[in-house]
């Protein structure tokens, strides 16, 4: 029987369905708060420390989540995870990947750099090299933390008006812009849930402003997952490195659909309920194989 462990700090929707796919396939899944792992070195044994897991690593290591803390504490967390893939040990997603997603920046630049359609955008610290930018660009821009989930923090700003300063909160000394696509009604963009090299799952949502997400109160549909929007996600994934992850992505007139994000610790709760197969155990039958 595989051994797995579940990162998560605490027990939630997401851990039981997890907890119910991982054992219609015959494997052992607990859940642990990274809060609780760490390193133990100098003597006999594999240097790393995760409760339940005394006499001998996981097989296999899946992420639900990192908890927040200082940038010591964060850092510290994902350097447990570093520290599996070392010893040999499958972790979904990985730290690496984990860092390229959460930082804003790498991931758009991934993107560019795969050829992966994405909007306009220009990060800096420099609000010199941001207002030259600006002036070139003749629509509206969004400002977005560098680190930031579920549509908080965004500031959408018009062609005239002056950019938020960088160093207040939740900007933190960093400009990331991103030319703004979307609709003046109707709004909406795309969730794609890709799992290994297969988008699985997909919904349109539909907001009851620019900001669409589900919890700012996005309205989901389901939507077919095949074509352009399943082509693209995917590629999305490859280009970041993720094992499982969601793709947020948006149509823009001409150019058609552009990738917004990659999620890779994403919440699917909102999904599940269009979708017509288990995510939760899409995701498990994955990291079983690995």
């Amino acid at each position: 029987m595989k051994r797995v462990v579940i990162f998560a700090d605490e027990p939630d929707w997401h851990c039981s369905r997890l907890l119910a796919a991982f054992g219609r396939r015959h494997a052992a899944a607990s859940i642990v708060s990274l809060r609780r792992c760490g390193f133990r070195l100098g003597g006999d044994g594999n240097g790393v420390l995760i409760p339940g897991f005394e006499t001998g690593l996981p097989e296999v290591a899946l992420v639900r989540n990192i908890p927040n803390g200082s940038f010591e504490q964060v850092t510290f967390r994902l350097s447990v995870l570093h520290a599996l893939r070392e010893l040999g040990i499958p972790v979904v997603n990985d730290a690496r990947a984990i860092e390229r997603c959460v930082d804003k920046s790498m991931t758009s630049f991934l993107l560019h750099k795969a050829g992966i359609p994405t909007p306009h955008t220009l990060v800096a610290e420099d609000t010199e090299a941001a207002a030259s930018w600006r002036q070139a660009e003749n629509s509206d821009v969004v400002a977005k933390p560098l680190f930031g989930a579920q549509g908080q923090g965004l500031t959408r700003i018009a062609p005239g008006e002056a950019l938020p300063d960088a160093a207040a909160e939740p900007l933190r000394g960093v400009l990331y812009l991103q030319r703004y696509v979307g609709r003046e009604r109707d709004w909406r963009d795309y969730r794609v849930f890709v799992v290994g090299d297969s988008a699985i799952a997909a919904m349109v949502r539909r907001g009851a402003s620019w900001v669409t997400n589900v919890a700012r109160g996005g309205v989901c549909e389901p939507v077919a997952c095949t074509g352009r929007l399943a082509e693209l996600a995917v590629a999305a994934a490859e280009a970041v490195g993720v094992g499982y992850c969601g793709v947020d992505l948006i149509e823009d007139g001409p150019r058609g659909l552009v990738v917004l994000e990659v999620n890779s610790m994403p919440a699917w709760q909102g999904l599940q309920g269009v979708a017509e197969l288990d995510i939760a155990d899409g995701i498990a039958a994955h990291v079983l194989e690995l």
